[in-house]
């Protein structure tokens, strides 16, 4: 900027109502603000916990300086909509929840840089999508009768959704088996399937973990089946290194 131009500048903003410098501060902080898209459509088994883990996740939006919108309305993802976004979060969602051209959009959105994280029900969701398995990484294959509580054992402490965490944890939850488990993914939680009944994958059981192999980076947690899971302090902040993690905020 010339220096006459500069000086004008100056004079006109130092001229300007306090108010109205507060406001033109906070709306070059909100366009600063990292933006993310929850979505929760539910084309099958719709799990009771959405509701508290839409709040869970806006209260840790809010406390980490992330704009938040929540939808079930699939024709949202389209080119120009998830433009707006640094990540979409797919809670619990079940089915085929995305048209072909929305599975198009979504996918370049990944591929170009966007993150996504995938909450509990994300791997019961798109089987006719292998592109999508593959984000998600693994599908929903079965699940023991009722919930249980289990060991987890954490083997990665150094990423941000686990840094947090004891070598072990026992957690009362909705224990899924998978099948398709992407070999790409990085594990960060096992399940100790010696420590419940009903596991079919073995010694070798993620049930949290994370890759960018997909373009953006991808988070998935297993956890969340019931709503006191989200209520739970550990799994908040298990929430909030996924979001930090795929926002690049850690």
């Amino acid at each position: 900027m010339k220096p006459l131009l500069l000086i004008l500048f100056i004079i006109l903003c130092s001229g300007l109502p306090e108010d109205a410098r507060d406001q033109q501060h906070a709306a070059s902080n909100t366009a600063d603000m990292k933006h993310m898209l929850v979505y929760t459509n539910a084309n099958g088994y719709r799990h009771a916990s959405i509701e508290t883990g839409v709040a869970t996740i806006r209260d840790l939006a809010q406390q980490e300086g992330i704009r938040m919108d929540h939808t079930e309305d699939s024709l949202l993802f389209n080119e120009n909509n998830l433009s707006k976004y640094q990540l979409v979060v797919f809670l619990s969602t079940t089915g085929d929840v995305l048209g072909t051209e929305q599975e198009k959009a979504f996918q370049k959105f990944v591929e170009e840089g966007g993150a996504f994280m995938g909450i509990h029900a994300a791997t019961d969701t798109e089987y006719e999508w292998p592109w999508y398995g593959k984000l998600v990484g693994a599908y929903f294959e079965s699940h023991p009768e009722g919930q249980q509580e289990a060991q987890l054992l954490v083997t990665n402490r150094e990423h941000p959704a686990t840094a947090h965490m004891s070598p072990t944890w026992k957690h009362y939850d909705e224990w899924y088996n998978f099948k398709n488990i992407n070999p790409d993914i990085q594990v960060l939680m096992q399940l100790d399937e010696k420590s419940y009944e009903g596991g079919k994958n073995g010694v070798n059981h993620p049930i949290a973990w994370f890759h960018e192999n997909a373009g953006g980076r991808a988070f998935y947690t297993g956890l969340g089946h019931d709503e006191t899971t989200f209520k739970n302090p550990i799994f908040q902040e298990h929430l909030r290194g996924g979001l930090r993690y795929c926002l690049e905020l850690e």
